[in-house]
């Protein structure tokens, strides 16, 4: 017996089939979102961060601060010392005014008795 061999073409082969587009879209739509919310934590993140690690970093180095602001912090605290002195000052004058004006009521009271004296 002989068996008979016949030749058989391949298959096509199949198209590929694309995703569902429903499915997809809530895929895209999370990477996005993800995507966005990074983005926006790390430029936050460096407005915010960037100023603190310079100042630790000035810290760390030792410099605490410009020359020129330890110039205007003395420069501020001479202002202060002026102002206690004038402070004083101030008190001093108030004091004395109160006392002239105790004087000069002290006095107008005595000229109107003295008015009343002469004239009863």
């Amino acid at each position: 017996m002989s068996v008979l061999q016949i030749a058989v073409p391949p298959a096509p082969p199949l198209p590929p089939q694309l995703p569902d587009p429903n499915l997809l879209a809530p895929l895209v739509q999370e990477t996005v979102l993800i995507v966005l919310a990074l983005v926006s934590a790390t430029i936050i993140g460096v407005k915010v961060l960037a100023p603190l690690a310079r100042a630790i970093a000035r810290r760390l180095e030792g410099k605490s601060g410009d020359q020129e602001l330890r110039g205007d912090l003395e420069a501020l605290r001479e202002q202060v010392g002026e102002l206690d002195h004038l402070r004083s000052r101030v008190a001093e004058i108030e004091e004395r005014l109160e006392f002239a004006e105790r004087l000069l009521a002290q006095g107008r009271e005595r000229d109107l008795l003295r008015r009343g004296e002469g004239t009863s």
